[in-house]
């Protein structure tokens, strides 16, 4: 089964659009639509706080990453400001999902 997704009219996907298209193609109702997508956003965003890292097989990895404190200093007046240590969330393509995009930005023979 393959999801079209070219009646997205712009380049960023929204939550909404990802309801729209399960209501479209699949034939969930949109109730069900937007408690599976808002589900599986929850479920993500759970296993990030928690610490433990998310796996989309074929898709890519979030981990979650812990920075240290840092010595910084505010652009605008060069004053030296404490930077404090911090936890975010990085974004580690797959293989798979690489090969895609490169194979589609190849321009054709």
């Amino acid at each position: 089964m393959e999801i079209s997704v070219d009646s997205l009219e712009t380049s960023a996907v929204t939550k909404a659009q990802l309801a729209e298209l399960l209501f479209e193609q699949l034939g969930l109702n949109k109730r069900e639509s937007k408690d599976m997508v808002d589900a599986f956003f929850d479920l993500i965003a759970a296993r990030l706080v928690d610490g433990s890292d998310v796996k989309i097989s074929g898709f890519g990895n979030f981990q979650i990453r812990t920075k240290a404190p840092r010595p910084g200093r505010n652009p605008r007046t060069g004053e030296a400001i404490a930077i404090d240590a911090r936890r975010v969330v990085t974004f580690h393509a797959s293989h798979k999902l690489k090969d895609q995009i490169q194979d589609d930005g190849k321009p054709s023979a």
